[in-house]
C-alpha cells in the first residue's frame, strides 16, 4: 500500500442553543441570530510501513494447542509476523510439546525455548523439528517464537502441549560399580556402590530434592582403584587399574604419579597381560611392561613406541613388571590390564571383552577348541570365532581373540536383542550417521527399553515407528534423560543416530544402550480406576493412542493434579489421575469499598469463618454487619449472606459554579 490521503468534512446543520456545551469546547449563538454553518476539514497523511504483525498469546493451562495464526484473521494478512507463545504451568512440572504439524519455508523460522533457568535453553528448532517429535523442558516455563519475512502464503505449525511431573535424571552407573535407585522423584534416594578393588569418591547416597527443578543432592560419584601399584604375589587372574591422582599412595608433589606393579606367578608358570582399555595423554603420560622382576628386565611394551597389541604379552618367566608415569595430564588416567596365570604345559585362559567363550577343556590344554561369541548389541570383528591351542613345545593359540565392536547401524531381526552406540563402551565419534533396522513377528510389537541415553546436545536419536526414516516418529532425543520405555504401533521399528561432524566443543559422551524384545500386540493404555467423589469421560471408549481423559469432581469437591490426562505413543498416561478433595473453606467475598472488614480466625476462609465489616467516616453499611462461612453436605460452603457495601451518608449536587449540601 502506497502513501495516501484521508479528507474528512465534518457539516453542522444548526449551532448548539444557549447554555448548551460542545466537548472540546463551547459555541454560544445569542437568540435571534443567523443560522450558522460550520466545516472542518481534516488532512491525514498515512504512510504504510510493512512491520511484523504481532500474535502473541500466553498460556497458563495444563494441556492445550499452539497453532500458526491464520493470516486472513490478522490485521494485515499480506505482511511478515512474528509470534511469541508464552507457556506456564504449575510449578514441579514440565512443558511436553508433540508436533502435531510443520511446513515452513527457508523464509521462517521457528523456535521453542524452555525459560526459567539462569539464561533461554534451545530446545528445538526449525531444522530439528519434524511431526511426531516429542519435545520436553526441565521447566515450568516454555516459550514458542514464529517469525516469517514472507509477504504472505506463510508456513504453518502446529503443537500440542501437556503439563507432566518433573522428576531427577536416572544417574548413570560408576564406571566399577552400580546404583540402586529408590525413586526418582522429590525424596526418592541413589545408592552407589563399588566392585571389589574400587571404592566411593564422593557420597554414596544422592537425595532428589527441589520439587521446582528436581536435581540430586550430590553429584554422581566416582569408583577409584584402591591402591597405586604393589607386589602382586601367586598371582592367577585379575586386574591393574589406574588410580585417580588424588588417591594414589605412591607418587611426587603436586599432580605427578609414579606407580609399580610386579606380578609374581607360582613356580613353573607364566603370566599373560591383555590390554583392556587404555586411555593416556600421549604427551605426559608413560605406560611400560616389562618380561622380570624390576625395572631394568627385558622391554615388552613402551606406550611411547608401541601400539596398543590387540592380543596382549606373554612373560618369559613367572614375572611381569608394569610402570605407569602421568606428568600433570590433562585428562583423566584410563587403565585396564587384565592378567592371568597358566602353567607350561596349557594355553592361557581367552578373554574376549564385551563377549563370551565355550571350551573343550577349562584348563585349556594341548589341542582345546575355543568358539566366541559376542554379546547382544556386538558384532564379532578382526581374529577367528575359533581357535586353537596348538605346539607342544611352546604352546599358544593358533589365532588371536576376535574382537567385539559395537557398530554403526544395522539389521536386526531376533526377538530380544540391543542396540548400542558405536564402539560402545567408548564414546562416540564426530559424524556418525547410522540407521538400525529391528523387524520381528508381523503379527507382534516392539518394546524398546532405553536404559541408557547420554549423548551431546548436538547429537540426535530419533526414534521411528516403521520400517525406514519416513515413518512416524515416535520420538527425538538430544543430550540426557532417564530410563525409559516406548511400544511401537507395528512389527517395524527404526532407530537413528547422528552425531554432529562440526561440533567445536565435542567432549566424550557415554553414548545409549536400547534394549528391545518382542511384545505382543497392545495398542492401548491401560485402564485407570474410577476417582472417588468424582467421575471421568473418555474420548474414545478403547483408549488407543492420543485418547484423553477428562476428570470433573462432584458439587462441593475440588480437583487436585491434572484434570485432563492423554494416552500417549508409548502407551502411557501423562499424568496420574488426579483426587477430588472436600472444599472446606467459602470464595474470599471481597474487601469492601469505603470500610473495612476483620476476618476471625484471620487464616482463610474455613467453615465457621466469620467476617465482619465497618464503614469509613461519612458512610454508612447497607445490608448485614457481618457473615459467616457454613459448611454443607453437598455442594461448597457458602455464606450465610452477601456482602454489604458502604454508602455515601450526602448526596453531592454540581450545577453551574454553585452547589448545594
Amino acid at each position: 500500500m502506497s502513501p495516501g490521503i484521508l479528507t474528512t468534512a465534518v457539516t453542522s446543520s444548526a449551532a448548539p442553543q444557549a447554555g448548551q456545551s460542545v466537548f472540546g469546547s463551547a459555541v454560544t449563538s445569542p437568540p435571534a441570530e443567523e443560522e450558522t454553518t460550520t466545516t472542518l476539514i481534516t488532512t491525514t497523511t498515512i504512510t504504510t510501513v510493512h512491520t511484523p504483525v504481532q500474535c502473541n498469546a500466553s498460556l497458563s493451562g495444563m494441556e492445550g494447542i499452539v497453532e500458526s495464526p491464520d493470516p486472513l484473521s490478522s490485521s494485515s494478512p499480506f505482511s511478515p509476523l512474528e509470534c511469541t507463545y508464552s507457556i506456564t504451568v504449575y510449578l514441579g512440572y514440565g512443558v511436553e510439546i508433540q508436533v502435531k504439524k510443520v511446513n515452513l519455508s527457508k523464509e521462517e523460522s521457528l523456535t521453542i525455548l524452555e525459560l526459567g533457568g539462569t539464561a533461554p535453553e534451545l530446545l528445538a528448532n526449525e531444522t530439528l523439528m519434524s511431526e511426531g517429535q516429542v519435545i520436553r523442558s526441565s521447566t515450568n516455563q516454555v516459550q514458542i517464537h514464529y517469525k516469517s519475512l514472507k509477504q504472505a502464503n506463510h508456513g504453518v505449525f502446529s503443537f500440542h502441549y501437556q503439563a507432566f511431573l518433573l522428576s531427577c535424571s536416572f544417574p548413570l552407573s560408576p564406571e566399577g560399580g552400580g546404583v540402586t535407585v529408590t525413586d526418582i522423584h522429590p525424596g526418592g534416594q541413589a545408592h552407589f556402590h563399588c566392585d571389589p578393588g574400587f571404592e566411593v569418591r564422593g557420597h554414596e547416597v544422592a537425595t532428589c530434592l527441589n520439587s521446582t527443578r528436581p536435581k540430586w543432592s550430590t553429584p554422581e560419584p566416582q569408583c577409584v582403584a584402591v591402591s597405586c601399584g604393589g607386589w602382586i604375589r601367586n598371582a592367577t587372574v585379575g586386574r591393574i587399574l589406574s588410580p585417580t591422582l588424588p588417591s594414589a599412595s605412591n607418587h611426587s608433589t603436586g599432580s605427578n604419579l609414579s606407580c609399580h606393579w610386579l606380578l609374581e606367578a607360582k613356580e613353573g608358570h607364566r603370566l599373560h597381560l591383555h590390554f583392556e582399555r587404555v586411555a593416556l595423554d600421549e604427551d605426559n603420560d608413560k605406560l611400560i611392561v616389562r618380561s622380570g622382576n624390576s625395572s631394568t628386565a627385558p622391554l615388552l611394551f613402551d606406550s611411547d613406541l608401541d601400539d596398543i597389541p590387540e592380543r596382549g604379552f606373554v612373560s618369559e618367566g613367572m614375572s611381569l613388571y608394569v610402570e605407569l608415569t602421568a606428568d600433570s595430564s590433562s585428562i583423566p588416567l584410563l587403565l585396564a590390564l587384565r592378567y592371568e596365570a597358566f602353567d607350561g604345559e596349557h594355553c592361557y585362559e581367552p578373554y574376549l571383552p564385551h563377549g563370551n567363550f565355550s571350551s573343550s577343556d577349562i584348563t585349556f590344554p594341548l589341542g582345546t577348541l575355543v568358539t566366541f561369541s559376542c554379546s547382544p548389541g556386538f558384532v564379532m570383528e578382526q581374529g577367528s570365532g575359533v581357535m586353537e591351542c596348538v605346539d607342544p613345545n611352546d604352546p599358544h593359540w593358533n589365532e588371536s581373540e576376535p574382537v567385539c565392536r559395537a557398530l554403526c547401524g544395522g539389521e536386526l531381526t531376533d526377538p530380544v536383542g540391543t542396540v548400542l552406540s558405536p564402539d560402545w563402551p567408548q564414546s562416540y565419534s564426530k559424524g556418525q550417521d547410522c540407521v538400525w533396522q529391528i523387524h520381528v513377528s508381523e503379527d507382534k510389537r516392539i518394546e524398546l527399553d532405553v536404559q541408557i541415553l547420554n549423548i551431546r546436545h548436538n547429537d540426535i536419536l530419533t526414534l521411528f515407528d516403521g520400517h525406514d526414516l519416513t515413518s512416524h516418529v515416535i520420538g527425538q532425543y538430544l543430550g540426557s534423560r532417564e530410563r525409559f520405555r516406548a511400544v511401537s504401533g507395528g512389527s517395524e521399528v527404526t532407530i537413528q543416530f547422528q552425531s554432529d561432524p562440526d561440533d567445536s566443543t565435542f567432549i566424550l559422551s557415554q553414548g545409549f544402550l536400547i534394549h528391545y524384545r518382542e511384545v505382543e500386540p497392545n495398542d492401548t493404555c491401560p485402564v485407570l480406576p474410577q476417582i472417588e467423589f468424582g467421575w471421568s469421560s473418555s474420548s474414545h471408549p478403547s483408549l488407543v493412542r492420543g485418547s484423553v481423559l477428562t476428570y470433573q469432581c462432584q458439587p462441593g469437591y475440588d480437583i487436585v493434579g491434572s484434570d485432563i490426562i492423554t494416552c500417549q505413543w508409548d502407551l502411557s498416561w501423562s499424568n496420574n489421575p488426579p483426587t477430588c478433595v472436600k472444599i472446606q473453606q467459602c470464595p474470599d467475598p471481597g474487601e469492601v469499598v469505603n470500610g473495612a472488614r476483620s476476618v476471625h480466625p484471620e487464616s482463610g476462609f474455613a467453615v465457621g469463618t466469620v467476617v465482619r465489616f465497618t464503614c469509613n467516616q461519612g458512610y454508612q453499611l447497607e445490608g448485614p454487619n457481618q457473615i459467616s462461612c457454613h459448611g454443607r453436605d453437598t455442594g461448597m460452603p457458602k455464606w450465610s449472606d452477601r456482602s454489604p457495601k458502604c454508602v455515601c451518608e450526602y448526596m453531592l449536587f454540581f450545577l453551574g459554579s454553585t452547589f448545594t449540601m
